[in-house]
């Protein structure tokens, strides 16, 4: 009778009795699935929700349901999701930060201390009844924005464990003494605290298990990555350092008000030369929230935002950005329009510094005005190089890795290079790279001429990849030569 096996778990080199065997084998060339360039990984400060936990967030619609209402707070991550949908994005990894000070609220029924299931000022707003329902009591548990919870039993320990093995219970019971009997009352959780600002070394965190604050956003597949309200220049090699390793562009602002003077001599002074980071000028930005009012805003997040709403080939240099009503500089738009001068804006650029203001190059609307990161470099400064080289590197490195294991030999060779260049066609297709020139914008080398014996005999295999990506107009030159005395030549062409 024949047998069936996957392909790789039979030795056909020593086959034991006469038959049929039949293999499946899987297609051989591995499919290169481009990373996600749209995920916003944002570290803030809460009124609620777990600490140091990524949390995956829509929009503001889940991070309500999930962190509590937004706060007038600068280092607030509701309001960095909040401004950053306002442009497009979708697809945040928010993860809550606190100085140490934070509390739990508590309240006592029937006996029982109840203690909020997290931090936060959020907690002072859970009620909670007991009401008799024939033989068994009902424990009611409400939050006008994190929702309602209902659970029953005889006595407390009923409660105890059905409320334990809810995964989404806004309380906790820490300890049950005394009297283990049920009777009806109620009572409103308070003593909650969001505690102080975190500092530099909270929003940083720690890369040892387990990971706090920054490093929180590992091998979350996050494209951009912002310390919300940070602006300790101290932190930004850091960031460039952790943003290089994860493959994420991290966007980090000046203080409030700043002046360029002391933002270009800041950035000078942390030594930042890199393309993993994007600076934005210390002039932040006003506009409504639903909520809070007129509120003002590291540009953070409305960088971030855009750019996760574009392809990676495009930087955020002159896109529009929607709801902004005045900077800093600028005062509210409706009072005044005070406007960067080619001078100050040059004295940021050549520090590789960026800046949210209006006007932009198309018009008169709000835009990231350069699109630029703080690597000083002509050709790899953009926006675009950081982004185009990310989503390449974490493409490969989410798929190739398959190849390891596998015996080195020509088919090898051939099953690599067709991987990365079916990848790169894609991208070409999708526009990310230019499929229109008759050169082709990559090239694979993958053989033995870059595979030596003395190097395959070791275990080693190396893949040679060259992508060129595509410029982007910066500097928009339009000669005009008129007048009464001007011959006009027409190419009929």
């Amino acid at each position: 009778m024949p047998r069936i096996y996957q392909y790789g778990d039979l030795n056909t080199a020593a086959l034991p009795v006469p038959d049929l065997y039949v293999q499946i084998q899987q297609p051989s060339t591995m499919v290169v699935s481009g990373v996600s360039t749209s995920r916003i990984g944002v570290i803030g400060t809460a009124g609620w929700g777990p600490v140091n936990f990524p949390q995956i967030i829509s929009g503001i619609g889940d991070y309500l349901t999930t962190f509590g209402q937004k706060q007038a707070n600068p280092t607030d991550a509701g309001i960095a999701v909040n401004v950053a949908q306002l442009q497009g994005a979708n697809d945040f990894r928010v993860v809550r930060v606190t100085d140490g000070s934070d509390v739990a609220a508590t309240g006592t029924i029937s006996g029982v201390v109840l203690t909020a299931a997290h931090t936060g000022s959020e907690g002072n707003s859970i009620t909670a009844a007991i009401t008799a329902s024939g033989s068994k009591f009902i424990l009611a548990v409400n939050h006008p924005r994190l929702g309602a919870w209902s659970y029953q039993g005889t006595t407390w320990f009923d409660m105890a464990s059905a409320i334990s093995a809810d995964a989404t219970s806004i309380v906790t019971i820490p300890a049950l003494s005394g009297s283990d009997t049920l009777a009806a009352g109620s009572v409103t959780l308070s003593g909650g605290k969001d505690g102080g600002t975190p500092g530099t070394a909270q929003f940083i965190g720690s890369d040892a298990a387990p990971r706090t604050g920054m490093y929180v956003l590992r091998m979350q597949g996050c494209a951009i990555g912002l310390l919300h309200g940070l602006t300790d220049s101290t932190s930004w090699t850091e960031q460039a350092q952790f943003g290089l390793q994860e493959g994420v562009y991290m966007i980090a602002a000046g203080p409030s008000g700043d002046t360029i003077a002391n933002a270009v001599s800041a950035k000078t002074s942390a030594g930042l030369d890199s393309y993993g980071v994007s600076v934005m000028f210390g002039d932040w930005i006003y506009y409504t929230d639903d909520t809070l009012g007129t509120t003002l805003t590291s540009p953070q997040a409305w960088k971030a935002g855009r750019l996760a709403s574009l392809s990676p080939q495009l930087p955020a240099l002159n896109k529009q950005l929607y709801g902004i009503t005045g900077s800093q500089k600028a005062g509210l738009a409706s009072t005044s329009s005070k406007t960067y001068s080619t001078a100050e804006l040059t004295a940021l650029f050549e520090a590789d510094i960026d800046v949210i203001c209006n006007p932009a190059p198309g018009g008169s609307y709000w835009a990231v005005r350069a699109g630029i990161n703080s690597y000083d470099s002509e050709t790899n400064g953009g926006d675009e190089y950081t982004r185009i080289t990310n989503y390449l590197a974490n493409s490969f490195a989410g798929t190739m890795g398959e190849y390891v294991g596998e015996a080195i030999n020509d088919s090898l060779f051939q099953d690599v290079r067709a991987s990365i260049l079916d990848f790169l066609s894609d991208c070409a297709g999708q526009g990310i790279l230019d499929g229109s020139t008759t050169t082709l914008p990559y090239g694979v080398v993958c053989d033995s001429t870059n595979n030596p014996l003395s190097r395959t005999s070791k275990g080693y295999v190396q893949a040679d990849v060259q992508v060129q990506y595509q410029g982007i107009v910066r500097y928009f030159i339009v000669n005009l030569q008129g007048g009464a005395g001007v011959t006009v030549t027409v190419n009929n062409g």
